[in-house]
């Protein structure tokens, strides 16, 4: 538990220094997002009797959980990289198990921070919807499997320029595909096979039907669940080989 604390409460230091800067840059792209497509876009658009902006919180909120928990990869690759923090951790008395979840934890409220963000500028949107545990479920089942895959990748690639390259294959077009800004049942039955397979869609269904007031299906949770365990169980067997 001491070493697991460790590694959590190290990055934690690190988001408290940058904090306000942090949660800043955390809310310029949803801010971009509900004013150009919420605001300009949206005001004609409704989908099922709601505003197109009603429809987008949700989406980003589920988005911000992504990305959010998937930059810890970053900070992992600065670590590892320029100030061989890793190394430290190798040298000291810190299983693979606390060190995951050390880092996990830690990509995990950096989402969560990220996620105020959101609906806060939702609220001042005058945006009101039902936040409810089954949201909440979602949005933490996403956070852990992107967090975990940040700690995955960040142990395989051999630069930090690399991780630019992860993120523009894997997390970009997941963003932009993942259900965030429009319905995955308006596309062909062949578009919705592929991405009924992404996490980030999903958590994007999930956090929708709850912020709607409506219950979740269960599949969603089952798909996030099984992300989250196959993600961290894929970082795990990633640090092994990278001390190895």
């Amino acid at each position: 538990m001491g070493a697991f604390f460790a590694v959590y409460f190290r990055e934690m230091l690190i988001l408290k220094r940058r904090f306000f800067r942090q949660a800043l840059g955390m809310g310029v792209s949803p801010l971009l997002y509900m004013l150009t497509f919420g605001c300009a876009l949206g005001g004609t658009v409704s989908l099922d009797g709601r505003s197109y902006l009603e429809f987008l919180i949700p989406g980003l909120a589920a988005m911000a959980s992504m990305t959010q928990a998937f930059a810890m990869a970053g900070e992992i690759n600065v670590a590892r990289f320029y100030l061989h923090v890793f190394e430290e951790f190798q040298a000291a008395p810190v299983s693979r198990l606390s060190y995951v979840a050390g880092e996990v934890l830690a990509g995990v409220s950096r989402a969560l921070l990220a996620i105020f963000m959101v609906l806060i500028l939702g609220w001042l949107f005058g945006v009101r919807l039902n936040y409810s545990l089954w949201f909440w479920v979602a949005i933490l089942l996403n956070a852990l499997a992107f967090a975990s895959l940040a700690v995955a990748l960040a142990m395989v690639v051999k630069s930090h320029a690399d991780q630019s390259l992860l993120t523009s294959f894997v997390i970009t077009p997941m963003a932009f595909l993942g259900g965030t800004f429009f319905p995955l049942e308006a596309l062909p039955g062949w578009a919705k096979g592929i991405l009924y397979v992404l996490p980030l869609s999903h958590a994007s269904m999930a956090c929708r039907s709850a912020a709607f007031g409506e219950i979740p299906l269960a599949a969603h949770y089952v798909v996030l669940g099984l992300a989250a365990a196959i993600f961290f169980i894929l970082a795990l067997a990633a640090v092994k080989k990278a001390r190895d």
